[in-house]
């Protein structure tokens, strides 16, 4: 065999960018992939260019995750899981002070999971070759969890049936703003979580006592 028929062909650059050396070798690894799926697609995305990227032999991959399958749960969980962590505390508060404090706590609480998931990871629950994977159902499962949250709390404010899935809408304005490059901090979450409550019929008074008691119960922490 020629020279020319071993030579392997050339990949699709990428370029790398420095990996955070104060993040444990687990998390290193998910933050690649959260960057790599999102830029480039999961189905596009190999484990060699995981590797690659993190600076570690492949087959040292395998030691933190099984494959990317692992991997790809791990990071659609981490774009709702530690909202829904915070429903029981929550709902304490919907019975205690209504369901318009619970609802803008609510709002508050998911808008930052979103803000705060790595490399704009949120988006990766709209992509077909994500939906495509088992990996998707659990996240499905989880997620419809928070909406009926929303469902629930969304129909004690209006007074009448409302879709949890709309307000849900509402909320992941926040992954489409940083897919713009826009910068979603607390002034900008907390204009989703007026508007949630404003769509579902509250008062301009209802909505400043609502703000009030989510942070005072459950936000300033």
């Amino acid at each position: 065999m020629s020279s020319a028929a071993r030579r392997p062909r050339p990949g699709r650059p990428r370029h790398i960018p420095p990996v955070d050396s104060n993040l444990s070798p687990r998390e290193q690894i998910l933050d690649v992939c959260a960057r790599l799926f999102t830029q480039y697609g999961y189905a596009a995305t190999s484990t060699r260019d995981i590797a690659d990227a993190v600076g570690i032999r492949q087959a040292s991959l395998y030691y933190h995750f099984a494959g990317k399958p692992g991997i790809l749960e791990e990071l659609l969980a981490r774009t709702v899981r530690p909202t829904i962590d915070l429903l029981d505390r929550i709902e304490a508060v919907a019975d205690e002070h209504g369901a318009a404090s619970a609802l803008y706590a609510l709002v508050m609480i998911d808008t930052a999971t979103l803000a705060k998931a790595p490399h704009n990871c949120g988006r990766l629950p709209s992509f077909p070759d994500v939906r495509s994977q088992e990996e998707w159902q659990p996240y499905k499962l989880i997620h419809r969890d928070l909406v009926i949250a929303y469902d629930r709390l969304g129909r004690e404010v209006a007074g009448k049936d409302v879709n949890g899935t709309w307000i849900e809408n509402l909320v992941e304005i926040v992954v489409a703003n940083r897919a713009e490059g826009l910068i979603v901090d607390e002034a900008e979450r907390h204009i989703v979580a007026t508007s949630v409550l404003r769509a579902c019929g509250a008062t301009h008074e209802q909505i400043t006592t609502a703000k009030a008691v989510a942070w005072a119960e459950l936000l300033d922490e």
